[in-house]
């Protein structure tokens, strides 16, 4: 497994993250950005990991040019 392999993980793994819907997948597991509230509830584990879902969502057209980049990249080299 080389490095570019790694990226191309973190990358899945973003846009995973990036098209997760509030309203219909994270409220109703109580992952809403309204449940952490407090600076107690927001260094917890889930507080971090619900603010990097809202933070991938809001780096969506980073994602798209990096995404088109990881495609010439993929369909250049083979």
């Amino acid at each position: 497994m080389g490095l570019w392999t790694l990226l191309e993980g973190f990358l899945l793994l973003a846009n995973a993250l990036a098209i997760l819907n509030e309203d219909r997948f994270l409220a109703p597991r109580g992952w809403s950005f309204s449940d952490v509230s407090g600076l107690q509830r927001a260094k917890s584990l889930k507080g971090q990991l619900i603010g990097l879902i809202y933070a991938t969502q809001y780096l969506r057209v980073p994602l798209i040019v990096l995404n088109a980049i990881t495609i010439l990249v993929k369909l250049v080299s083979g």
